[in-house]
Parts: C-alpha cells; structure tokens; sequence
C-alpha cells in the first residue's frame, strides 16, 4: 500500500502551481537551447577547477515547473520505498485515508517550491526500462531561471550560466565520487526504517506539526522535518544534513570561484541574488521556514565558508580529501569548526596556502 497518493499528489501539484512568465515561443526555445549548451560548458569549468575526475558531460534536462512537480514525484516515489512495508502493517482505513491527505499536502508543497527552484540535481530516480538504476540527472527549470533574470535584470546569459556551474557542480561531485550517492542512499533508507509508524506515534507527531506551525508564525526557528523525527533519526538526519551542507556549501563556493573568468557580471548577480534570497512576504518567509528552505540557505553560507576555509589554507588537493570516504567526510560540528575537521582528516599534512586553487 501506498504512503503517498503520488496521482493525487502530481494533480494537485499541477493545479495549484503559479505560471511560469510570458515569453514567445521563440523565446522559449532559445533559453531551452541555451540552457542545454551552457550546461555542458559549465561542467568543463568546473571539471577543471575542482579536479574531480567525473563522467563526460551531458546537456541538462530542461523542464517547466509541472514538469519539474512530476519529476519530484518520481524521485520520490524511489526515496520512500522503505515506507510501503510499514505502512502495509497499519489498518487500511488509516492508511488509505492517510495517503490521499499526504498526497494533497505534498502535492502543494511542491507546487510552492516549483515557482522557486532553479535547478537540481536528481539523485534518486526509478529503474530505466532495463531494470537498471540511473546515476543521476540535471534538471534546469526554464521559466524560474528566465522569471529570476528578469526580476534581478541581470545579464541572461551570464545568469544562466552561473546557475549552470552551481548544478554542475553536483554533477561533477556525484558522478566523480561513486560512493557518495550511495552513502546517502543507505543514510535515507534508514532515516525511514527507524521511523515508528504506529497510530499513537502518528498522532503525538501532529500535534509537533502544530507546535511547529505555531512557532514559525511566531518567528521561531520551528520546521515540520525536526517536529517529525524521533531522536534515533536525528543522529542520521545530523549526518545528511552535514553532507548536504557540504555539497551544497561546494556548489555555490565553485560558482564564485570560477564565475570571474566566464562570468564578467558576477559580482553583481551575487549581491542582487542574496538580496531575494533574504526577502519574500511574510507568509512566504514562515512557509519557507516551515519547509527547511530557511536551513538550506543556511546550508549555503555555512558550507561555502567551510570549502573557502579549507582550500586558502590546505589548497584544492588538501580540500579533495573530504572525498576519499564516508569517514572523511565533516561532520554537522566540523562543519562549523574547519580547523577541526583539518586536524582528523589532514593531521598527516603539511597546510600549505594554495592561492591558485582558492
């Protein structure tokens, strides 16, 4: 039995999306074109900056953003396999009733966040037709990217190709480290197998959903993901969060580092990009706190000053490290602490500056 109506789900996402903005077909096209060819232009960047050996590069997929709440859905689907057992042990009317309320409530969800990603890099995606499991893939969403430029009025394609190398750089990093999307796989399928599924359990976690509601209205630091998790999940939600921190940390830290030299407007298109990253209504604000979106933005600035701590001072090798295994990987408090994070992984080395690399 389903934990989700994943039908009900993508319908009600579809129809409570907002519309994309108005462009001709013409125009349509050549963001799609463009988007496609500045993603595989973008990879050889960071390819060569980062020194990550990954695969070849390949054009993104370009969505609109139904396209993108379908494609979720489908990633989804993947993710919480785990669930469909424990779910299949509760009473059907619980169970049946559940999935459709579940299954209205991520639809909309998503349709909040497909006005507002730009990019993503797809980790978990169902079998292809030859029962094989897809490494990957990078899906750019059109209309947020064009809506975006046309807000900041920045230069298109300098913008286009900045979001470029942020999403590459995911590409780079999983592809170039294999174990890395399967640790976080293993980290994900256990989150879900220690979750208590039970009625009792169930309903005291409603009333933390509310408690958490209640507390981001009052501006609080309250989300639904820490209202829902039990204190076994949090040790493993604390290792996510530490590699997601990272990866993402990495991302934007690559995208200023190389957008100098292929991107002359850079600076401009930061600061005017951090400007609408801190702003939004006071309702889409409590949304996005409620959702986690507030943490990965947090995520963004603590893992970048992570990766640009390590690298001034270890160099680019130095910092590659973090790459060998699961074990070197920081954790949430290395995260905050580089210096400490360097003297477990990199005790061994010298730490010499690499201003070439930084």
């Amino acid at each position: 039995m389903q934990v989700i109506d994943w039908d009900l789900a993508v319908a009600t996402g579809v129809r409570l999306v907002r519309p994309g903005p108005q462009v001709s077909r013409e125009e349509a096209r050549q963001a799609v074109s463009e988007l496609r060819r500045l993603s595989r232009e973008a990879e050889v960047h960071v390819k060569e900056f980062t020194g990550i050996d990954s695969a070849p590069p390949e054009e993104a997929t370009v969505v609109d953003r139904p396209g993108w709440i379908r494609a979720n859905v489908e990633g989804f689907k993947v993710v919480l396999e785990p669930l469909s057992e424990k779910v299949g042990n509760m009473p059907a009317i619980v169970s049946a009733v559940g999935s459709r309320i579940t299954g209205v409530e991520v639809g909309a969800v998503l349709a909040f966040l497909a006005s507002r990603v730009l990019g993503q890099y797809e980790l978990f995606l169902p079998p292809d037709p030859e029962g094989n499991a897809p490494t990957g893939r990078l899906t750019l969403v059109a209309p947020n990217i064009v809506n975006t430029e046309r807000e900041l009025r920045v230069d298109p394609r300098d913008f286009r190709l900045w979001v470029c190398l942020h999403e590459e750089t995911h590409r780079v990093q999983f592809t170039g480290v294999p174990w890395l999307r399967e640790y976080l796989q293993a980290q994900m399928k256990e989150f879900l197998t220690i979750s208590d599924m039970d009625l009792s359990t169930l309903l005291g976690r409603m009333r933390d959903v509310t408690d958490a509601v209640a507390d981001a209205f009052r501006g609080g630091e309250g989300n639904l993901i820490e209202a829902i998790q039990t204190p076994e999940q949090k040790a493993v939600l604390d290792r996510v969060t530490a590699v997601m921190t990272l990866v993402e940390g990495h991302g934007d830290y690559v995208m200023d580092a190389v957008g100098p030299s292929v991107v002359p407007s850079v600076a401009d298109i930061r600061a005017k990009f951090q400007q609408r990253r801190a702003g939004g209504s006071r309702v889409d604000q409590v949304i996005r706190r409620l959702l986690g979106v507030d943490l990965k933005m947090k995520q963004y600035a603590e893992g970048s000053t992570f990766v640009t701590t390590v690298v001034q001072e270890a160099g680019m090798d130095g910092f590659n490290r973090v790459w060998t295994s699961p074990e070197t990987l920081p954790t949430r408090q290395e995260i905050a602490d580089p210096h400490a994070w360097m003297r477990r992984v990199l005790a061994t080395n010298t730490l010499e500056p690499d201003h070439k690399s930084a």
